[in-house]
């Protein structure tokens, strides 16, 4: 850990040893960052937030309450976490038998949004600027600007970088943009 902090941890957080934390970014109550993290600049984490072994965590990341942020997941830049998110990174778990250190990626790319309560089965990417609604179960890849609800998890729409919901014609009315929407890959 940097001795010239310009960046804040409270006092009931534990830091491990080679752990990155970017300049602006607030570390609150009862945190634990495992050795070898990567916590980009201006990023929130919130009380009780877990980040494992080398996960790495982009720019301007805000993550709530009560977050494990297991080995194997990556949060891009401007990614939201809400309240009580969890990730896995095995799919098979078995007390009995070990699997450290082969954990499933999970690729949270730029801009995406994770309401509260939500499970994100491990081996996923949410696409750019995705939004999953609260207490969804997402068990399957999520593609760019994609509104999914429901367990399991289901597009009901798409979004905007800024979070509003796209017309039919994939245009915002706030932003007043045309979004590109490939469906082929769906």
């Amino acid at each position: 850990m940097e001795d010239n902090k310009k960046y804040f941890v409270h006092e009931s957080s534990h830091i491990g040893n080679d752990v990155s934390i970017g300049e602006g970014t607030k570390i609150w109550h009862f945190c634990h960052i495992m050795s070898g993290a990567n916590i980009g600049m201006n990023c929130t984490l919130g009380q009780n937030v877990f980040v494992a072994r080398n996960v790495k965590i982009g720019n301007n990341v805000k993550i709530q309450n009560n977050v494990s942020v297991y080995e194997g997941v990556t949060l891009e830049d401007d990614v939201f976490c809400g309240p009580s998110i969890v990730f896995t990174n095995v799919k098979k778990p078995r007390s009995k038998f070990s699997v450290h250190g082969n954990y499933e990626v999970t690729l949270v790319k730029k801009g995406a949004t994770i309401g509260a309560n939500v499970t994100i089965v491990c081996g996923v990417t949410l696409g750019e600027n995705c939004f999953i609604g609260a207490g969804s179960v997402v068990t399957k890849n999520v593609p760019p600007h994609a509104i999914l609800v429901g367990n399991p998890a289901k597009i009901v729409g798409y979004a905007c970088e800024c979070g509003e919901r796209l017309d039919n014609n994939y245009f915002c009315q706030k932003c007043q943009k045309e979004i590109k929407i490939n469906k082929t890959n769906l």
